[in-house]
């Protein structure tokens, strides 16, 4: 049976939510943007350290910002412009302002280390950045390895008035995480951003097939990539999550919490965007790994949406004082990025007396490509969901044909949030995409009869950590800049709460020592903190096939005895 003929979801579909989605309503992101803020113009947009900005706020600074993008910068159509920083009010300032200069945004992880800052802009060739200046001196170290000719420095307190001098205060004398930087030339954001009517806005018309961002993500061989989100991409994705939770939400009233980072494409779509499109106030959590804050920030608010990663939830649960939380308001929790662990949302529901919805996708499809019907199930699922409006899910074998139910093949994804293809790498994009716009996920499921799919296994050997992507080839390379390590192999291991570590086998050079602490070391001098292996284990060979390629799941039989 052909199943994406077939489409046995759509017989599940909630009351109400449409089987397809159109673009009448909006010609871009653009055009979303403008007449969402014109609709909830006094409206709460975005809270951080409890500080507001209205829509009509947000849409004067980052007009400001666009213009300065286009006459002081000069910037022209499909220019690339850098963001990276934590969740702070400058984030969708910075995204819409991008946008609506006509340019493309490109997300960079504010925990990068210099190599890999350096490695991604060389990638996309922007010229221009958005930086926090908790992390200047990074871009100080590789600028002149890269395009980069225009820096606009913030801080996490500029936009903050009052208590926004002292934060930067804590930040910069008290915690020490403003290193010294020093940048010849560069600009402040407070001051781009200023009501100073200078310029006229060049209006640029983007096109829906137009690039809107550049989301970076693994390959798999460990290079980095970036999806090419398109206008249409992300709107599609937008007006289908609003179709799908739409009954459940009440425009210009919810209040979302946006813990995970906005240039993660989960929280860009979902919170930055499309609640955003709702009229949302979307409470920005700067650093939710600070628990004990978070917690408290929480207990500030009636909070109608909450999207998280399972560890995420996890953690909040265990914190004591979480279930003193008003959530009487609370209609909808959505997991993604991971696997959610069946105890996690059992105990999630206990607690907070909401279901625990899960919804599945990648970077290249916008990300959401199935969710959990919302409200028509009393318990959780561990299902993926159901595919959304205008999406055809597929379990394909390796030579593309359809498989049965409940036969396991690769999860393959067709649908307008299907990215455009990966920047600069046609190779690539022709290893994932089919002739007939099938993108192959790399996932192995199955689907039932009733149209929801499960994932089963990973022909990837990529390593969720916390949500997040870590690519084996990545670790392995790092640890092979040490003199002492001949040779390195690296898997994901699963703890007790169902999120992975990564462990790293190693094979030293022969007559030299080297232990533990020395291996994690140097992995810290160049890798973020969630890549950096948990486990180390010295073993006298790496297996490897007879090509030469790293057998890891010799390595997996090895660790599981």
């Amino acid at each position: 049976m052909n199943l994406n003929h077939n489409k046995p979801w759509l017989k599940n579909y909630p009351e109400g939510v449409s089987s397809n989605i159109n673009f009448d309503e909006y010609s871009s992101l653009v055009d979303m943007f403008e007449k969402t803020c014109d609709r909830f113009s006094s409206n709460k947009a975005f809270t951080n350290f409890g500080v507001s900005l209205t829509f009509k706020e947000i849409y004067e600074k980052s007009s400001n910002l666009a213009s300065f993008l286009q006459n002081e910068l000069n910037l022209i159509k499909g220019s690339r412009v850098a963001i990276m920083m934590p969740n702070i009010l400058q984030y969708p300032i910075s995204t819409f302002g991008i946008l609506k200069a006509g340019l493309i945004v490109e997300n960079i992880n504010p925990l990068y280390t210099s190599r890999e800052l350096e490695t991604q802009l060389i990638n996309s060739k922007s010229e221009t950045i958005i930086i926090l200046e908790s992390f200047a001196h990074l871009i100080e170290k590789i600028k002149h390895k890269t395009s980069v000719k225009n820096i606009i420095i913030t801080s996490a307190g500029e936009l903050l008035g009052v208590k926004g001098l002292l934060i930067n205060f804590v930040l910069r004398k008290i915690k020490k995480m403003v290193p010294d930087y020093k940048i010849d030339k560069f600009y402040t954001f407070s001051k781009i951003i200023v009501n100073n009517h200078k310029y006229e806005i060049q209006r640029i018309s983007s096109e829906l097939d137009d690039v809107a961002f550049l989301q970076y993500t693994g390959g798999t061989s460990g290079t980095i990539k970036a999806a090419m989100l398109t206008h249409k991409n992300i709107l599609s994705n937008v007006l289908q999550v609003k179709e799908w939770l739409g009954p459940h939400l009440k425009y210009g009233e919810d209040v979302a919490i946006c813990a995970l980072p906005l240039y993660h494409i989960f929280a860009l779509t979902c919170n930055s965007l499309t609640f955003f499109n709702f009229g949302a106030n979307n409470i920005l959590i700067t650093n939710p790994r600070d628990i004990k804050s978070f917690v408290k920030e929480l207990k500030k608010h009636k909070f109608t949406f909450i999207s998280g990663v399972n560890t995420l939830f996890n953690k909040l649960l265990i914190d004591s004082n979480f279930k003193n939380c008003d959530f009487s308001k609370l209609r909808i929790s959505l997991a993604g990025g991971m696997q959610v662990q069946k105890k996690v949302a059992e105990e999630w529901q206990s607690v907070t007396g909401n279901v625990l919805s899960v919804g599945y996708g990648l970077s290249e499809t916008s990300p959401a490509a199935s969710i959990d019907p919302i409200g028509g199930v009393d318990r959780f699922s561990d299902s993926l969901g159901l595919p959304l409006p205008s999406t055809e899910i597929s379990i394909q074998d390796d030579e593309g044909k359809h498989l049965n139910f409940n036969e396991p093949g690769e999860i393959c994804i067709r649908g307008p949030q299907v990215m455009k293809g990966y920047w600069n790498n046609a190779e690539e994009t022709s290893n994932v995409m089919t002739s007939e716009g099938w993108f192959k996920t790399g996932d192995v499921g199955v689907m039932n009869e009733e149209g929801y799919t499960k994932i089963v296994d990973r022909k990837k050997d990529m390593i969720i950590v916390s949500g997040f992507n870590v690519y084996p080839n990545e670790i392995e390379e790092i640890a092979m800049m040490n003199e002492k390590i001949f040779e390195a192999g690296c898997i994901g291991v699963k703890n007790g709460d169902g999120n992975e570590n990564i462990k790293l086998f190693i094979s030293k050079v022969p007559g030299k020592n080297l232990n533990v602490e020395e291996v994690i070391d140097h992995c810290k001098k160049y890798l973020t903190g969630y890549k950096i292996p948990k486990f180390v284990e010295f073993i006298d060979e790496i297996p490897k096939s007879n090509v030469g390629k790293i057998l890891r799941r010799v390595l997996r039989k090895r660790n599981n005895g």
